[in-house]
């Protein structure tokens, strides 16, 4: 995660100073164009982890007659086994799925072997809570710009090296490189796009190219799969294409914000000057030189910041922290479990997957649609109650059909209802705790808290591997997580048009008369509270800024 040490009245300079650069013309709309192409890239290399591990329907081959008629269902042990018969297979036959080799079925890492795949699995999301909390760090020693590209290279690389990853060692060490680059490969465009746009147009754009493109590339991922037949070819044709992301420096401006941080005014000046030029804008040296006049007054009196332990010295503030923390855990987790649980429906994965990401996109429009009108709670608690419930039901009709013929249009309908909640959920859920965490240490805070996230999704492919224990045991787990989550939301108070805290003492006593079922839309919104949720859209802006997430 990125923390950005720059104080709020410096923030605001850099904002004067672009609108007169120009804040929303052609170099944002170029930087708007090249964040649609992260989402999509990031989206290929997120998902690749799930399209590589792809286990066809597979059955024992020894003994077997080539005009032998596959069984129904996966089948680890010899099909004409009897007393004397061994209890083991030497080989394995695979029903493709449209032709597409996967790393299971070429490695045979299935039944017995099945744990190398889930481990190398688990190794991709710790290789994510390492990079996040590495490459966050060097981010804020050598900038955004190299980090961005670094941490797209690493991608590559690590997908690359995957393709001669052909034992379960190097196929977990090169899976936790792959790994490194998550989160990172796509926040450092994200902080570069936001920091250059006019703050009223940054929540919108944002949340649409995310919402359009990631939801395009999610699409795409399984059909690059089986155009390209196998899973190093996939990991090819979705690797390379990083290679134009050097390129970005040619367009591309570092943080203005980091740089005022570090003091580099010279080459602040000349990246805003470079902005200046690209939209066509004059501006007079003297507003430069007041700029930096203004940031470096700013910079004067600059006192140590409490740190990340104050969070737990109050016992109001340590409830919300630990919930928070928890809420980030069972969002993350379920995030990437129910992305990745598109096997067992009785479709095919390929065609599941595409129908999942299609709630992409209108999980997006819902957040923009209510989030501002219903608040952060409700929409918080609804959400993980709505996903928790459709996974739960989900898990019951896979148990009820296991003996019958499943009801596929059901369970994949359901499943897609359960995926659209949890991405409001994981969306909706990083400003939630942007806001309620003070201003101090909300930098440290919010990092800690996605780190969190990240790190618990190792556990995601041990939960689906229960399937093998009990079909429906993952939906079980899933939903009983996310109505876990959605009640413990109720005890967080609600942050929509409310000054939001700054100091430890302020988030002691933040919502103190708040209670369980305190909802924003059931108050009575005046005139003030309407100014006040204006100045806390500008606040969450600015939060974003030192500390981002995905």
């Amino acid at each position: 995660m990125q923390v950005v040490r720059v104080r709020k009245n410096a923030m605001l300079e850099v904002d004067k100073i672009l609108e007169k650069c120009g804040d929303f013309s052609r170099l944002q709309l170029v930087m708007l164009l090249l964040f649609c192409l992260i989402n999509i890239l990031s989206a290929l290399h997120y998902y690749s982890q799930t399209i590589i591990s792809f286990v066809p329907k597979y059955w024992c081959a020894d003994g077997v007659s080539a005009s032998f008629e596959p069984p129904q269902e996966s089948i680890c042990l010899p099909l004409d086994r009897n007393a004397s018969s061994p209890h083991t297979c030497n080989s394995y036959d695979y029903e493709l799925y449209m032709g597409y080799e996967s790393f299971p079925s070429e490695m045979d890492w299935i039944c017995a072997d099945a744990w190398k795949l889930t481990l190398g699995q688990s190794m991709f999301f710790v290789g994510s809570v390492v990079g996040s909390m590495v490459l966050g760090y060097l981010a804020d020693v050598v900038g955004r710009l190299p980090i961005l590209v670094v941490a797209n290279l690493i991608a590559m690389t690590g997908n690359l090296l995957t393709i001669w990853g052909t034992n379960v060692t190097l196929f977990c060490i090169f899976r936790m490189i792959s790994g490194i680059a998550t989160d990172s490969n796509f926040v450092m465009m994200y902080i570069l796009v936001m920091e250059y746009m006019r703050p009223s147009v940054r929540t919108l754009g944002l949340s649409i190219c995310i919402g359009l493109f990631y939801c395009l590339g999610s699409m795409a991922a399984p059909w690059i799969a089986v155009l390209m037949r196998s899973w190093r070819g996939f990991l090819l044709a979705t690797s390379l294409p990083l290679l134009v992301v050097p390129f970005f420096y040619l367009i591309v401006p570092e943080s203005i914000q980091w740089l005022i941080s570090k003091k580099k005014y010279d080459k602040a000046i000349v990246c805003l000057k470079r902005v200046a030029r690209i939209n066509g804008r004059q501006v007079e040296e003297s507003a430069y030189e007041e700029f930096i006049e203004e940031c470096k007054f700013s910079q004067q009196n600059e006192k140590t910041s409490p740190h990340l332990l104050h969070l737990f010295k109050t016992p109001r503030l340590r409830r919300n922290t630990l919930i928070l923390f928890f809420k980030s855990m069972v969002i993350t987790l379920c995030y990437e479990a129910v992305s990745r649980n598109v096997q067992g429906l009785g479709i095919s994965p390929f065609v599941m997957f595409s129908l999942s990401a299609t709630a992409i996109l209108p999980a997006c429009l819902l957040i923009i649609a209510l989030q501002d009108r219903i608040g952060r709670k409700a929409m918080a608690s609804a959400s993980l109650l709505l996903s928790g419930i459709f996974i739960s039901v989900t898990g019951g009709i896979i148990f009820a059909a296991s003996a019958s013929d499943k009801t596929t249009t059901l369970l994949v309908s359901l499943s897609v209802v359960g995926r659209f909640g949890v991405t409001v959920a994981y969306n909706s859920g990083a400003q939630y705790a942007t806001e309620l965490i003070p201003t101090c240490v909300r930098g440290q805070g919010v990092a800690a808290v996605h780190v969190a996230g990240y790190a618990f999704t190792f556990f995601s492919a041990y939960i689906l591997f229960t399937r093998s224990i009990f079909s429906p045991l993952p939906e079980i787990i899933l939903g009983v997580l996310s109505l876990l989550g959605a009640c413990l939301c109720l005890l967080l108070p609600e942050t929509l048009n409310r000054t939001l805290p700054t100091s430890l003492e302020d988030g002691e006593n933040f919502g103190k008369n708040d209670r369980w079922y305190t909802f924003s839309f059931m108050e009575k919104r005046t005139p003030s509270a309407a100014t006040l949720a204006t100045q806390n859209v500008k606040m969450y802006s600015q939060s974003t800024e030192s500390a981002v997430y995905f």
